[in-house]
């Protein structure tokens, strides 16, 4: 069976970095690139760990890196998530410092050149805000037609948001550009709060990884561990998660692979971009017969034991 050959975009904080991780430790996939963009912390600082990150795996291959938007298309930046991620983005760990320099070219200008050199073959993940897939699309309008697939970790429908009662970060943080993803007619699912809240990461699963994962994955799971201890500390203080916390990014990267862990549901969608409190809402049309926004896939349940377990599997 041939790879599945992916392209993820990241602002990599702690569970950008765990979604990257699986990855490159699951098989039978290929990273053409990683591309980044501001969010949990500044773009330079998503490089920067993007780059360590892959230092740390040793994928056996090179993997582009592509520096992408520092702001959002029209909304003035309004900080990072320090708060949940830490000052550096992945929980204040330290990882060793890479040799790997970032390519050239932007994050859309890497977007649509590997769509177009690669057509209908490539599936790009984005985990982060959406400014640098709408940054593509205008460059290349047909990108639509170029990539296999989209899946966009985002957004919510039925669960309250976690940057405002109705708006989730990565969507709330660039909604135009967000709005014009949704609308653009790319093959595309939404993994969003409706599913990845309810997809969870304990303590129990670490000791786990320390205890059966394999010798070549130790540093990865030390990596885990200490990160992770950070991200359980905000979600006990914000949410009362006890010694856990979701697996958002992770969750995308592992439908991207087997769409078979979440049910979707058609909606036609828009994105709010202008309301004092529903800025950044994912506004799903569910009457009977809908007009409002464009049909994109929702996922709207999950087979979560069976979703960790994939996530475990790949270091043990």
């Amino acid at each position: 069976m041939n790879p599945t050959r992916l392209i993820l975009d990241v602002d990599t904080g702690i569970d950008d970095a765990l979604a990257i991780l699986y990855a490159l430790k699951a098989p039978n996939v290929v990273v053409e690139g990683i591309t980044t963009i501001f969010g949990n912390v500044d773009v330079e600082q998503a490089t920067e760990n993007t780059l360590r990150l892959l230092t740390l795996a040793q994928p056996g291959y090179e993997i582009p890196v592509a520096v992408g938007a520092g702001t959002a298309l029209a909304k003035k930046t309004a900080g990072y998530a320090t708060g949940v991620h830490g000052e550096n983005g992945i929980g204040g760990v330290e990882l060793a410092s890479s040799s790997q320099q970032p390519v050239k070219e932007t994050a859309a200008e890497f977007i649509v050149r590997i769509a177009k050199e690669n057509p209908g073959e490539i599936v790009l993940v984005t985990l982060a805000h959406l400014t640098n897939l709408s940054k593509a699309l205008k460059l290349e309008p047909n990108l639509k037609n170029l990539l296999k697939k989209v899946v966009v970790m985002g957004g919510t429908v039925f669960r309250p948001g976690n940057k405002t009662p109705v708006a989730e970060a990565n969507i709330w943080g660039d909604p135009e550009a967000a709005d014009h993803v949704f609308t653009s007619g790319l093959p595309l699912t939404m993994v969003g709060l409706d599913v990845t809240q309810k997809t969870v990461i304990t303590r129990e699963h670490l000791n786990l990884l320390q205890r059966q994962g394999r010798e070549e994955n130790r540093e990865i799971i030390a990596f885990m561990d200490e990160s992770l201890t950070h991200y359980f500390k905000f979600y006990q203080e914000v949410n009362y998660f006890i010694e856990s916390a979701p697996l958002h990014d992770p969750l995308a990267l592992m439908v991207a692979l087997q769409p078979d862990l979440v049910t979707t549901r058609q909606m036609k969608v828009r994105v709010e971009c202008k309301g004092e409190h529903t800025a950044g809402m994912v506004v799903a049309d569910l009457r009977p017969q809908p007009k409002a926004g464009e049909f994109i896939e929702v996922a709207v349940e999950v087979d979560t034991e069976r979703a960790v377990g994939v996530f475990l599997s790949a270091f043990i």
